[in-house]
């Protein structure tokens, strides 16, 4: 049984179980959907908000959420309004260790005069504050303080604000889809969009339209499910997808590309390009820094690229731990490669509804990726697997990289390579603190996620990343009928594209 790490967590977790379980089933348009809130919030009391029709009325926004959110919005991420009423709004205050001191430094150093003095207290007009911090700074007692919502203080490009109503909004201009302010939020009120339901139509219609639905999974899956990789490839087969591959495969293919481009490139400057989120932050907030990012596809791209040039008929769909996938798949660039994006909150959803004990599954071989395409997943992984691709390729060139945590530390070294002060030649750009491993869709978010990627990286044991790619015509048994193109022609295709657009 999965532990929650919140009661947020635990609410989602139902609500994509029961969308899931209806899907399964067929019955997303009897009467059972709109039971969905009475049968979470069977009452009588309230457990979470003030009443239990406020309970309901934000367990149906989430049903919505689960099956697809507002289409029309293009944002991945959204404010649920009904769940966003109850956090303090972001302001200055004075508190109880206020002693009057006679200096006022606090007073003396504001720039608007939005404090006075009022019975030997210091007292904030709001309605002046520009909330710059420096009375924060003078206070001697450390008795002024600024208070932030968690999502506004979470959300690391400042694309979270307050509204008229108070409630919280997102812009879309700003916003890279990290997915931070869904972690932080301590309400639930703000949510990803789920695909779960399109996902689960896919598989069930297969058959009739005659597809090959193929999953392929992000390597930071390990530690997340209490099962090995060849349990899990079962549980997937036994859902109904025709085929699963490790996205740590596709790892292999980009660190390949990426030291091709890296080595073309005359040695960089150049950042990764695997993590979306970091990838639309250049893009959103850093335009000018767009030529240091790699062109090279990331590896959910490479490998959905790479299983559509050996099967006409495949249809994929990425499952990984990242809200910011779900962006990248709805880039134009990408959806001949990939078809839906899956986190693994999801994966765990529509498991459950299905009853299916992934523990009690039968393995079947899931072992094509190197120990370097495997490490994609933790911070840190990718300089080393392009080092080592630079290393296989006999490559004169020498990449010096920089693993940066964070898009705080992403922003600081793209700042210092622009301006040539960066002794790194190579940028491995995450959104994510600790990189994929403790992504904002992962079930449980835990130091031992790192350790759990490196074991897994070890069983790859002596396999390079040229001997991965080299075996990837063995990754599933394409029919005849099915394709006629050699098997791994899309590395080549890969690699020629990434080198054009360098």
């Amino acid at each position: 049984m999965r532990h929650y790490e919140t009661t947020v967590q635990k609410l989602k977790d139902e609500v994509l179980t029961a969308v899931a379980r209806l899907a399964w089933n067929e019955r997303l348009q009897s009467n059972d959907l709109l039971n969905i809130p009475e049968e979470i919030i069977p009452g009588p009391e309230a457990q979470m908000r003030c009443c239990i029709y406020k309970e309901r009325a934000v367990v149906t926004s989430r049903v919505k959420m689960a099956m697809g959110g507002d289409r029309a919005n293009p944002a991945l991420v959204e404010v649920l309004p009904i769940a966003c009423d109850e956090c303090p709004v972001t302001e200055i205050s004075v508190g109880a260790s206020c002693r009057g001191c006679i200096a006022h430094r606090c007073m003396d150093v504001c720039p608007k005069g939005a404090i006075r003095i009022e019975n030997h207290r210091s007292v904030i007009d709001h309605s002046k504050c520009i909330l710059c911090g420096k009375c924060i700074e003078a206070c001697p007692y450390g008795a002024i303080t600024k208070n932030m919502r968690p999502c506004e203080r979470g959300c690391p490009v400042k694309a979270i604000s307050m509204g008229p109503d108070r409630k919280a909004n997102i812009d879309v201009n700003k916003c890279i889809s990290c997915g931070q302010c869904v972690i932080q939020c301590p309400f639930g009120a703000v949510m990803d969009k789920s695909y779960i339901v399109d996902v689960i139509q896919m598989l069930l219609g297969a058959d009739k339209w005659g597809l090959h639905v193929y999953a392929i999974l992000a390597p930071s899956f390990v530690g997340q499910f209490d099962c090995t990789p060849g349990q899990m490839a079962a549980a997937l087969k036994e859902i109904g997808f025709y085929d699963v591959a490790e996205v740590a495969l596709g790892a292999d293919l980009t660190a390949q590309a990426e030291a091709a481009e890296f080595e073309e490139r005359g040695g960089g400057p150049m950042t990764s390009s695997c993590c979306p989120a970091f990838v639309a932050f250049v893009e959103r907030h850093m335009p000018d820094q767009v030529p240091l990012v790699s062109t090279t596809p990331s590896p959910m791209v490479m490998l959905g690229r790479n299983i559509k040039d050996r099967d006409p008929l495949a249809r994929v769909v990425f499952i990984g731990p990242c809200v910011a996938k779900k962006r990248e798949f709805h880039l134009g660039r990408t959806r001949a490669s990939v078809d839906l994006v899956l986190t693994f909150e999801e994966l765990y959803s529509m498991l459950s509804a299905k009853e299916i004990d992934v523990t009690k599954m039968k393995e079947i071989p899931l072992d094509h990726a190197s120990g370097f395409g495997r490490s994609f997943a933790a911070g840190g992984g990718v300089a080393a697997a392009v080092g080592q691709a630079l290393k296989e390729r006999g490559s004169a060139v020498e990449a010096k990289p920089i693993a940066c945590s964070g898009i705080e530390e992403c922003k600081m070294a793209l700042i210092k390579m622009s301006k040539g002060v960066l002794p790194e030649n190579f940028i491995e750009g995450m959104a994510c603190m600790g990189g994929c491993v403790q992504g904002p869709a992962v079930l449980n978010r835990s130091p031992k996620n790192k350790n759990e990627v490196a074991k897994h990286a070890k069983q790859a044991g002596e396999r390079t990343i040229a001997d991965a790619v080299n075996g990837i015509g063995g990754l599933s048994e394409v029919p005849a009928e099915s394709s006629d193109k050699k098997p791994g022609g899309a590395v080549e295709k890969a690699r020629a594209e990434a080198a054009t657009q360098a």
